[in-house]
């Protein structure tokens, strides 16, 4: 009786294997957090919810709440993950007021990438989490590389960060990302009022409703910083 021929030893990758299930993604707070992000970029703030979270990452809004307490918290650690794009320098005596309005421009241009993300902002003002207290942090030896005292910097550390908040949540709400036609209207409003009620609001119109580039974000940041400087000493 003769025997079976032997099998041939075919090599591995043309050997059918059986695929592995694919195995979800277990939840994390780094997870939650980033997905609430990309909700706010592509729909904005209006959009945010544990519900709509948990959809993004296929799971109920319940299953969230192991990591992360309620959607305010959510809301502060998706603007505490968008504060970490800032670009911080260590405080140069030389060159203190332009690191400042370096800072607040790079916070204004993270803001703003983020759709409406500085609506959070502005009710979020005062540094408690991980990388708004980097920024403080950074703001304050800035400060006191400049020769300002302690109540001083602390002062401008609230100042700077209110006016950059401020004017970058103005730019995101005006005329749904058109500011330019947003003061085209304020200007066409204004040619209707009465002049003999508001003479000074009709003659300056053009100037009341400027819009030129950063122009009038660099404006401000000048005021304050150059104010700073003067309480040296």
């Amino acid at each position: 009786m003769t025997s079976a021929a032997p099998r041939p030893s075919w090599p591995a990758h043309w050997q059918e294997k059986e695929k592995p299930a694919a195995r979800r993604q277990p939840l994390s707070r780094e997870r939650i957090v980033e997905a609430a992000l990309r909700i706010v970029d592509a729909e904005g703030m209006d959009a945010l919810s544990m519900r709509r979270v948990g959809q993004e990452l296929g799971t109920g809004a319940a299953s969230l709440y192991a990591h992360i307490g309620s959607k305010e918290e959510l809301v502060e650690q998706v603007l505490d993950l968008a504060y970490s794009e800032i670009e911080l320098e260590q405080p140069d005596a030389a060159e203190w007021q332009e690191q400042l309005k370096r800072l607040m421009r790079r916070s204004r241009d993270v803001l703003l990438g983020h759709r409406d993300l500085a609506r959070a902002a502005v009710v979020a003002n005062v540094p408690v989490t991980p990388h708004a207290m980097d920024i403080a942090e950074t703001m304050l030896g800035i400060l006191r590389a400049g020769g300002l005292d302690d109540q001083t910097a602390a002062y401008g550390v609230d100042l700077l960060g209110l006016y950059t908040t401020a004017t970058t949540f103005e730019v995101s709400m005006r005329g749904g990302g058109n500011p330019q036609e947003y003061t085209d209207q304020v200007r066409d409003y204004f040619g209707t009022i009465p002049v003999d009620r508001y003479p000074m609001i009709t003659a300056m119109a053009a100037a009341l409703t400027r819009n030129v580039g950063d122009e009038r974000f660099e404006f401000g940041l000048d005021i304050l910083v150059s104010g700073l400087a003067r309480q040296r000493g």
